[in-house]
């Protein structure tokens, strides 16, 4: 099909005359009948039919209409969007964040995007790993933010980078904190516990931990949002943990209180993307961020 076609015929259908059409095209009737009827030619229908001097549309042409609306439409659309942009654009960086990774951390590790010289528009989104795997193998996005690599079993051309790990803490809310008595960890045995969705690296590392410890909390929830969770441990529902990392933090906004910690069940951070050997200026600041500060953090304050 020739656009130009459907563009001669859409400019007469809504001028409701071909001299009107004329006019505005600054075409000879000629030139724009024999355009139509090329259109015509090439579906095998009849748009017009011609009644006394005047054209009216057919029932297919009525049809044919409706999408030429739609299809000239987007085109204004584009060239008006296409006029709105500045001059510069800024680089655009297409995040995927797995749902159980903190957001408190999604944040630290973002925030040096933001800061660089360059101006970067981050585009973040929020889903299960497998799902943003997919939009990765289609170029949707740049990377992925996990807590943890790859599965081997997903046939997508992608490469792991290691940000960094860091032990568990054991938060409750600051008034039932008491009730755990007696030394840490065992102190968990019998208690509430809150836990992220099945399928985590986290959660299966945690509980394997326990059994190893023969500690058996009682599991009163489970969620897919780790933010979820933590407002459901500050409601006083169960005891949560959380990557040390960002104990500090959650302690002070959540008004929470520490039950303990351990260097025994671990919390790692992978970024997933396309690249092996990173180049993308954003990434590399992300990759920087993570083993030169927010992990290397960690380990500092351990020593001290």
């Amino acid at each position: 099909m020739n656009y130009k076609h459907l563009y001669y015929f859409w400019v007469v259908a809504k001028a409701g005359s071909l001299t009107k059409a004329c006019d505005r095209l600054h075409l000879a009737p000629q030139t724009i009948s024999g355009q139509i009827g090329t259109l015509e030619a090439a579906f095998d229908v009849k748009l017009f039919e011609r009644i006394g001097k005047g054209l009216n549309l057919t029932e297919t042409g009525r049809m044919v209409l409706g999408y030429a609306d739609e299809i000239f439409s987007l085109g204004s659309k584009l060239e008006e969007t296409v006029h709105q942009l500045p001059p510069t654009r800024p680089m655009t960086l297409k995040v995927g964040i797995t749902d159980v990774v903190p957001k408190s951390i999604s944040y630290r590790l973002l925030a040096p995007v933001l800061a660089m010289d360059e101006p970067v528009y981050l585009d973040c989104r929020e889903a299960k790993l497998e799902d943003l795997l997919g939009e990765l193998a289609v170029h949707r996005l740049d990377l992925v933010l996990a807590d943890q690599p790859m599965p081997t079993t997903v046939d997508v051309r992608g490469f792991n980078h290691r940000l960094g790990e860091c032990g568990i803490t054991f938060f409750a809310k600051k008034d039932v904190v008491a009730k755990y008595k007696g030394s840490f960890p065992q102190a968990l045995h019998g208690e509430p516990l809150l836990l992220p969705s099945e399928g985590t690296a986290a959660r299966v590392r945690l509980l394997r931990w326990l059994t190893d410890q023969q500690i058996h909390p009682r599991i009163v929830g489970e969620f897919g949002d780790s933010a979820l969770m933590k407002v459901f441990g500050q409601a006083g529902t169960g005891m949560f943990f959380v990557p040390s990392v960002i104990e500090t933090e959650v302690a002070s906004q959540y008004h929470v209180e520490m039950i303990g910690r351990t260097e025994e069940v671990i919390e790692e951070f992978f970024l997933i993307s396309v690249e092996r050997r990173i180049t993308h200026p954003a990434i590399a600041a992300i990759t920087n961020t993570a083993r030169t500060q927010l992990f290397q953090d960690l380990r500092t304050s351990e020593k001290i």
